[in-house]
């Protein structure tokens, strides 16, 4: 099921994914940096929420108190949840 998420204080706009169970697929940015957020994308391509979350959860970009890898751990985890 695909599931849209919203970030907060981070360049990337929005993140569209993918979640089959508790596995996530075709994650895509909107905004952000290009190439990062392609690369964060393949590498969690088929990981699991629980995954994702112990990997990129409490990561920080610059001065911010996040960054679009963290603000993508909370989205799956919401979804996640919220399929539940």
């Amino acid at each position: 099921m695909e599931h849209d998420y919203r970030t907060k204080g981070v360049c990337a706009m929005e993140i569209h994914f993918d979640l089959e169970g508790n596995v996530v697929r075709d994650i895509r940015f909107t905004g952000g940096c290009n190439g990062n957020l392609k690369a964060i994308s393949k590498l969690c391509e088929g990981m699991t929420v629980e995954e994702i979350e112990e990997k990129l959860a409490g990561n920080t970009c610059g001065y911010k108190p996040t960054s679009c890898a963290d603000q993508l751990a909370r989205a799956v985890r919401e979804a996640y949840d919220a399929a539940q």
